[in-house]
């Protein structure tokens, strides 16, 4: 009875090796969890395109970058041209233009209207420049798959494509479109925009796999990470004496 009674009141310290190893797994474990779940893509967050249909997707976003910069320094180009011709075609204005190109085509009517169509062109031309530049540091971003700096791009080429959507349709409606500028200018647009939205389509696609690769790699440094220190804490504590119950004295018993 003694002895059974002595076994009950004996109480079972736990020792430092195991009660660290103890904690650390359930750390770890928690961790792994919490970092599993941040793992879960909404459904608007995974990539829409796996391919750019005739390429793979990082081809497609280099061949976009090239595309912009074209696009951007065709729309400075004609911005340039349609302020021109819409400042010499104002009544009261003399000039001698006509003896290199004919303006019949440029819009001469309502004052307001002529100077909406100014604003579109000038703004044009500034969101072209800003296409320019970001298109330029999204070539060096799918070189070393930088996704944080394709972010500029999407934001200025969503907007420019916007923008001149907004304008071309403008355009089309107060233009005369019998003449050939207009039409030709009208179809080019429409190309060109649907071609841009393709584009950023493939850029956004590959950025949101690019972010999921960064975020598979910061999971596995942690988990080395994790399981690093467990391994050292474990080392530690295995070149202590222990016993199940309590640590061994390890003073001399007179």
């Amino acid at each position: 009875m003694q002895a059974q009674h002595g076994r009950q009141g004996r109480t079972r310290t736990p020792s430092l090796g195991g009660t660290s190893s103890i904690y650390s797994y359930a750390s770890t474990t928690r961790t792994m969890s919490r970092s599993m779940k941040s793992l879960r893509v909404a459904w608007y967050k995974k990539p829409i395109l796996q391919d750019a249909f005739f390429t793979d997707i990082q081809t497609g976003a280099m061949i976009t970058a090239i595309f912009s910069m074209v696009i951007s320094l065709f729309t400075i180009a004609t911005a340039v041209l349609d302020i021109y011709c819409l400042g010499m075609t104002k009544p009261g204005v003399t000039h001698y233009g006509y003896y290199i190109m004919s303006f019949q085509f440029v819009y001469v009517g309502n004052g307001n209207v002529r100077n909406t169509l100014i604003v579109f062109a000038l703004f044009s031309a500034i969101a072209a420049i800003a296409l320019f530049v970001t298109s330029c540091i999204l070539l060096k971003a799918l070189r070393k798959e930088i996704e944080k700096d394709m972010v500029p791009w999407l934001f200025a080429s969503g907007i420019f494509f916007v923008w001149r959507t907004i304008a071309t349709i403008f355009a089309s409606i107060v233009n005369d479109m019998i003449f050939g500028y207009h039409i030709s200018m009208c179809l080019f647009w429409v190309a060109f925009i649907l071609l841009g939205a393709l584009g950023w389509v493939i850029v956004y696609s590959l950025y949101l796999e690019l972010s999921d690769l960064t975020k598979l790699e910061d999971l596995a440094h942690l988990r080395m990470g994790t399981m690093s220190s467990l391994n050292m804490t474990q080392s530690i504590a295995g070149s202590r004496p222990t016993t199940p119950h309590s640590t061994v004295s390890t003073a001399q018993v007179v």
